[in-house]
């Protein structure tokens, strides 16, 4: 909104207010398009579920306040979609009015059991399991005695061009380090994953453009596709489909297990929308014309940048 390109932490409140009411202060946001969500991540998991999903050093202690956490978040703020229950002092059930589903877990909030789902392949974990009763995408940041900090759990079945795989394990410095523009927070990322587990709850968001609304744009593209085909970044001219994709990012410190939850909601705004309101096109206008070129190949969009431009302005 500033009309500039800028690559920054951005963190706020998760209480601030952004317009949209009481969903502005939930971690979930769960709308309209969740079925749609829901079998995107279905078809990322039967395809391999180690691709879209990794963990490293993601202690049971860790992974069981995780868990608690997504549950009593949903529970709280979706009670017409989610229920909780402990029906003996070993055995905890949640319930999903979406899809369906009954999750079991132990006294730690491993998962034991479901109920009623056909999913393929078969839930492995408690996040697994929970992952695939929402809309976001979820990571998991940890951080050792000794000061250092991984990333410990990953579940991202709607990458943005970046893939679980490759990320797993290593520190928030060398997860950015591809980001062009992020030299100077890096030199910061100790700093800041101890706001992330120290503050209270934040969020933030993320930009990018893209030529479909595909959730899924992983790096490697599914064995029936090309490349070109699947990566979405193919501005044409001539049949111009533009999207601003939106990251939600919500932050979620839990200091006693020296961790914190980084969930990740994509969102997609049409750009012939937005070429309509003056000030938000004359505003992403000036934003990508003020991208280095290093921030251009990184986002895609080295090659089509005039294209775009021409086609905005074009009203």
């Amino acid at each position: 909104m500033n009309g500039r390109y800028e690559v920054k932490p951005g963190m706020m409140a998760l209480d601030s207010c952004l317009g949209n009411g009481e969903v502005d202060k939930q971690v979930f946001q769960i709308d309209q398009n969740f079925a749609d969500y829901r079998q995107a991540k279905l078809i990322a998991r039967g395809e391999r579920l180690s691709k879209y999903y990794q963990t490293y050093k993601y202690t049971n202690a860790v992974a069981g306040a995780i868990a608690r956490l997504i549950v009593e978040r949903l529970t709280q703020d979706y009670p017409q979609y989610f229920s909780y229950q402990q029906s003996t002092a070993n055995t905890l059930i949640f319930h999903s009015q979406l899809t369906r589903e009954t999750l079991y877990f132990n006294a730690d909030w491993q998962l034991q059991r479901v109920e009623n789902s056909a999913v393929f392949p078969a839930y492995t974990s408690s996040i697994d399991a929970l992952a695939a009763q929402i809309q976001e995408d979820l990571t998991v940041i940890c951080r050792g005695s000794d000061g250092c900090n991984w990333l410990s759990a990953v579940h991202l079945c709607y990458p943005n061009h970046w893939a679980a795989e490759e990320k797993i394990g290593k520190d928030f410095a060398a997860i950015h380090q591809p980001v062009a523009g992020m030299e100077k927070i890096n030199r910061r990322g100790d700093a800041i994953v101890n706001t992330m587990i120290a503050r209270k709850p934040m969020v933030r968001f993320a930009w990018g453009l893209s030529t479909d609304m595909r959730l899924n744009h992983h790096p490697q593209p599914p064995a029936n596709l090309s490349v070109s085909q699947w990566e979405g970044r193919s501005f044409d001219p001539q049949n111009p489909q533009l999207y601003l994709r939106i990251e939600r990012q919500v932050i979620w410190g839990l200091p006693e297990y020296e961790t914190a939850l980084f969930t990740i909601r994509t969102y997609f705004r049409d750009c012939r929308l937005i070429k309509k309101d003056s000030l938000l096109r004359d505003k992403l206008c000036t934003a990508i014309a003020s991208m280095s070129p290093e921030s251009l190949f990184y986002k895609g969009l080295a090659e089509s940048k005039v294209s775009i431009l021409h086609w905005l302005n074009a009203v």
